[in-house]
């Protein structure tokens, strides 16, 4: 009777071990899920405030820049569908294409040199580029936290159980190709 005793003490024992090791785990990937989520919103609230900087800069270029007008309407559009995407898997692809649409807004307006000299145009500049350097920063937290995320999603034996919850890996927030390609300054300027 002590043998059997011993043995239900023993499983006992395991099974309160594999509980604890198991929510343990679920916290864990609990905590890293919302690490990601709280470096997205930080992202957020700077792409918000661009969204809202965008048709300022749009107006105030409007006047100087009238036969740009096919690339004053692409920012718009990339902004909107920015917008519309939100919450959604397209997200992260529109709010890339608007950061490259900014970039060549402001690389364009560099040809306009009444435009440089607005004080207005140098304010929405300066804010908007400050807005686009933050939005870098916090984009490495992001994927930092996304791969941590990712990483002990695959892991054993974590993966076991983000099966059974219903977790799923996290895209990264990655430039496009034509973002890293070099630039050819030469031909951008005609020589």
């Amino acid at each position: 009777m002590a043998w059997v005793a011993v043995f239900v003490l023993a499983v006992l024992i395991l099974g309160v071990g594999i509980a604890v090791q198991g929510v343990s785990l679920y916290n864990g990937l609990v905590q890293v899920k919302h690490q990601v989520d709280q470096s997205w919103s930080n992202i957020d609230v700077l792409l918000k405030q661009r969204h809202d900087e965008l048709p300022k800069l749009i107006d105030a270029v409007k006047g100087y820049m009238s036969h740009e007008r096919e690339l004053l309407e692409k920012v718009t559009d990339l902004r909107t569908r920015a917008q519309v995407s939100e919450g959604s898997a397209l997200r992260l692809p529109a709010e890339e294409a608007l950061s490259q649409g900014v970039s060549r807004l402001l690389a364009v307006a560099e040809g306009y040199p009444q435009l440089r000299a607005s004080e207005v145009f140098i304010d929405l500049q300066r804010r908007i580029t400050a807005l686009e350097e933050q939005i870098a920063h916090r984009r490495e937290f992001y994927n930092a936290a996304v791969n941590i995320n990712n990483v002990r999603m695959e892991q054993f034996p974590d993966s076991l159980l983000t099966s059974l919850v219903g977790l799923v890996p996290r895209p990264l927030f990655e430039s496009k190709q034509a973002e890293r390609d070099d630039v050819d300054v030469a031909a951008r300027l005609g020589s």
